[in-house]
C-alpha cells in the first residue's frame, strides 16, 4: 500500500502524459472546488495589488463617479465601468487603476442583458447615476426610480454581495417645497421613491444621502460663480437666501464614505447621511463665496431677492425653453427649487463620520476650487500688500 502512495505521489509530481494519466485514473465523488476570483486577494492592498473586491460602478463618469473609481483604484479594486454613448469618454479613467484592473462595457439603462454583462463577475455594484434636470429620453423616475430597481434586481440576480445606493439628502415624497415649484421638486421625489425601488429588489443595500456636494467640476460652487446665474453683478436668490439654510458636504469625503461603507459589510441595510461638518444660511455661503473670488462690494456684487425681479424669471424660463437637453449654466426652475429647500438632517440617522471620515471643513477647500474664478487673479499679489484671507462664513446651530 505504501508503494501505491509513493507512485500516486510520484504521479502527481510529473509532468505530460504521466500527469494525464494519473489524472484520467481517479474517480472524484465531488467535482472539483470553483474558486471565486475575487476571494483570491494578493498584495499588500496598494494599487499593484488586488484587494478582493471586483467593482461595478454605474454612473463612473459623472461628477462623483470620478473620485470613487479613483479612490478604489489606489487601494487595489478591480473595477468596470459601464459607459454609453462615446467609447472615449470613459476611457481617460484608465489610468486611475494599475494595468488590468480597469474594465469598460457598454450598456443603457433600460436594456437588462448589458446590466447583467457589466456586472456579471463583480462582487460589489455602486449606482452613482442621476440627473440634475429631465431630458427628452430620460426623465427622473426613468433614471432615479426604474433605472434604480433595475441596477438593483441584476445584480440580486447576479449575487453581488453588496449594493451601494445613491441618493439625495431631502429625499421624501411629496417632497418638502421651497415654495417656487407647485408641488415641489420632482427631483427629490424621484429620489425617494428610487430608495424604496432599491431596499424592494435589495434589501440589504446600503444607502448614501449626500448634501450639496462641491468640488472639481461640481455644480454647487461653479453654479454660482456662473456669469448667467448673476444679473450683470447682483445674484438673486429666494428671499435673499436668508430662510434657507445649507450642510454642503466636499466632494472627497463623500466618495470615502461610499469606499468604507464597500469595506464594511455592516453597513449593509443601513441609510447614511453625506453632509459636512457646519451649517450655514444660504446668503451667507453665496457671500463667501464672492468673497473669495474677490468680487466684492466695490467689484459690484449684491445680493438681492429674485421675488421681485420678472426679468431674471423670465431668464430663467428662457434658458429651459432654449437648452432643453443641457440647461445653460444648470439653470432651470427646478434647481432653484431645489437650492433654496432647507437641508433636513435627521439625527437618529448615521452620517459619514459613522463610517470613519474625518470631514474636510469647507474654509479649508473652497478657496482652492473658486480659484479660476478669481478677479484679477492674473494680476498677482503685492509682495508688500498681499490679499487678506476672505472671512469664513458665520455658520447655524447644527
Amino acid at each position: 500500500m505504501n508503494v501505491v502512495i509513493f507512485s500516486s505521489k510520484l504521479l502527481k509530481q510529473q509532468s505530460g502524459v504521466l500527469r494525464v494519466a494519473y489524472v484520467q485514473a481517479n474517480n472524484y465523488s465531488t467535482e472539483d472546488k470553483v474558486y471565486n476570483l475575487a476571494n483570491l486577494k494578493r498584495g499588500t492592498g496598494g494599487r499593484s495589488s488586488f484587494n478582493g473586491i471586483v467593482a461595478t460602478v454605474f454612473g463612473a463618469t459623472g461628477f462623483i463617479g470620478r473620485y470613487v473609481v479613483n479612490r478604489l483604484g489606489k487601494i487595489g479594486t478591480q473595477i468596470i465601468i459601464p459607459y454609453r454613448g462615446d467609447n472615449y469618454e470613459p476611457f481617460r479613467m484608465k489610468v486611475m487603476g494599475d494595468l488590468g484592473q480597469i474594465y469598460f462595457h457598454p450598456y443603457h439603462l433600460k436594456d437588462e442583458e448589458s446590466i447583467l454583462k457589466c456586472m456579471k463577475y463583480s462582487n460589489v455594484v455602486i449606482n452613482l447615476v442621476g440627473r440634475d434636470f429631465e431630458t427628452k429620453n430620460f426623465k427622473f423616475n426613468d433614471v432615479h426610480v426604474e433605472g434604480a430597481r433595475m441596477l438593483a434586481r441584476c445584480a440580486k440576480k447576479s449575487g453581488v454581495e453588496r449594493f451601494i445606493h445613491l441618493s439625495a439628502l431631502n429625499a421624501s415624497d411629496p417632497p418638502v417645497s421651497a415654495g417656487i415649484l407647485k408641488g415641489g421638486s420632482k427631483f427629490l421625489a424621484s429620489k425617494a421613491k428610487g430608495e424604496e425601488a432599491v431596499l424592494k429588489e435589495f434589501p440589504e443595500a446600503t444607502i448614501i444621502r449626500p448634501a450639496d456636494v462641491y468640488g472639481q467640476e461640481d455644480r454647487f460652487l461653479r453654479y454660482y460663480a456662473h456669469a448667467w446665474r448673476r444679473q450683470t453683478t447682483y445674484v438673486p436668490l429666494w428671499n435673499k437666501g436668508e430662510q434657507t439654510e445649507k450642510q454642503p458636504v466636499w466632494v472627497g469625503d463623500v466618495a470615502a464614505g461610499i469606499i468604507n461603507a464597500v469595506k464594511d459589510a455592516d453597513t449593509a441595510g443601513k441609510v447614511y447621511q453625506a453632509v459636512g461638518a457646519k451649517r450655514y444660511l444660504l446668503s451667507e455661503l453665496v457671500d463667501y463665496f464672492y468673497r473669495v473670488m474677490r468680487k466684492d462690494d466695490e467689484w459690484g456684487y449684491k445680493r438681492y431677492d429674485m421675488r421681485w425681479d420678472p426679468l431674471f424669471q423670465m431668464k430663467v424660463s428662457l434658458t429651459e425653453l432654449i437648452s432643453i437637453n443641457f440647461p445653460l449654466a444648470n439653470l432651470h426652475w427646478e434647481k432653484i427649487e431645489r437650492e433654496h429647500v432647507s437641508d433636513q438632517v435627521q439625527h437618529d440617522v448615521p452620517t459619514l463620520e459613522d463610517l470613519g471620515v474625518a470631514l474636510t471643513p469647507m474654509e479649508q477647500q473652497v478657496p482652492w476650487e473658486l480659484k479660476p474664478w478669481t478677479y484679477a487673479i492674473y494680476r498677482g499679489q503685492d509682495p508688500d500688500e498681499p490679499f487678506a484671507p476672505a472671512a469664513p462664513p458665520k455658520t447655524v446651530a447644527v
